[in-house]
């Protein structure tokens, strides 16, 4: 396999792991990073802007959709929506750097475009913690070679 070929699935699991879309990013960064296919920073810079896109998408779709909740196509069930509206409200737009989270993460994303959080501070905080994410994954699978 190209590492072309890596970068590309890589990005594409990221960004739908980011989204609402079940999936795990992280099995196909290590198994990258584990059969040294392409350059460890280049994987760590592909799956954190693939990742980042994919909140960026339900951010979108909290801004614009989130009017539309209560529909059954509305990709965030209300008990995860309203959790994640607590934990934002709670928390402040520092809840965003554990967008990255199992479960709340999502919904977390889709809260911060429905309250309006200016996209550059959300793309901020969002891009710490998710980069933070594969970093500590990378340095975990370095240890384990």
């Amino acid at each position: 396999m190209t590492d072309l070929a890596v970068y590309t699935g890589l990005f594409f699991s990221a960004f739908l792991a980011a989204t609402l879309v079940p999936g795990s990013s992280e099995v196909a960064l290590v198994a990258a990073l584990s059969a040294q296919k392409g350059e460890p920073w280049i994987l760590l810079t592909v799956a954190t802007v693939g990742n980042v896109l994919g909140s960026c998408a339900n951010w979108l779709c909290g801004r614009f959709l989130a009017a539309f909740r209560d529909r059954a196509w509305f990709p965030v069930s209300p008990r995860h929506y309203d959790q994640a509206i607590t934990w934002y409200d709670r928390y402040g737009r520092w809840s965003l750097l554990f967008a990255w989270a199992p479960i709340i993460g999502d919904p977390l994303t889709v809260a911060a475009g429905a309250l309006r959080t200016p996209f550059l501070q959300f793309v901020v905080l969002v891009s710490i913690g998710k980069c933070a994410r594969y970093i500590t994954i990378w340095a975990f699978t370095q240890s384990a070679l």
